[in-house]
Order: C-alpha cells, then sequence, then structure tokens
C-alpha cells in the first residue's frame, strides 16, 4: 500500500469526511484530495499535522510500519497504564528531545 492510500484508509477508519480532516489541519479540501489520490505530496509539516490528526506516527503514514530499529520506541519499561494515547506520545517527544540534547552536547 503506497502513502495516498495509506493516508485515506485511516481517515477513513476514523471516521471523518475529507473537508473535516483538511479543516483541521489547515489546508484546503482540494489540497487533502490531491494527497490521497497520489497527485501532491505534503510538506515534513503537514505529514507531522497528518499524523498527529490521526493519531499515528510519520513512520506509519510514510512507510505503514513503526520504527523497528534497536531504539526503544516501545515504552514497555515504563509504566503507561492510564495514560492516553497524547500523554504516551508526549513522553516518545521528550524521549528524543533528549537524545538530541545529548547529541549537541556530544558535538562540544
Amino acid at each position: 500500500m503506497e502513502f495516498h492510500e495509506r493516508l485515506r484508509l485511516i481517515r477513513e477508519k476514523k471516521k471523518l469526511q475529507q473537508k473535516d480532516a483538511a479543516a483541521k489541519v489547515g489546508i484546503k479540501n482540494n489540497t487533502l484530495s490531491s494527497y490521497e489520490s497520489g497527485d501532491r505530496q505534503p510538506d515534513f509539516n503537514m505529514l507531522i499535522k497528518l499524523a498527529d490528526l490521526y493519531d499515528v506516527s510519520v513512520e506509519y503514514l510514510l512507510r505503514g510500519k513503526e520504527n523497528t530499529q534497536n531504539e526503544p520506541n516501545n515504552l514497555f519499561f515504563f509504566d503507561t497504564e492510564g495514560l492516553s494515547v497524547e500523554e504516551i506520545e508526549d513522553i516518545k517527544r521528550h524521549i528524543e528531545y533528549v537524545k538530541w540534547k545529548s547529541s549537541q552536547e556530544n558535538q562540544k
């Protein structure tokens, strides 16, 4: 399955009309339509907005799977019971920030 097909499918699974999804990410309906038909590709910032809207990762939108590299993307070592998906994503973003900060300090 290609990106544009996955994008349409996940919107439909979320039971969103194209015009509503487009409005939520701040674009026109015909722009989202062109993404879903494969005629256009969203820029990086729009990919992030779409991933956030559909509550998936950018990796999933682009490749159809989550990152399975050696990075600890799962939080099995944390007690995440009772946390919302948004709160878990906040934790993941914080981990990415800490890793980025560490790499910046190591370059000094």
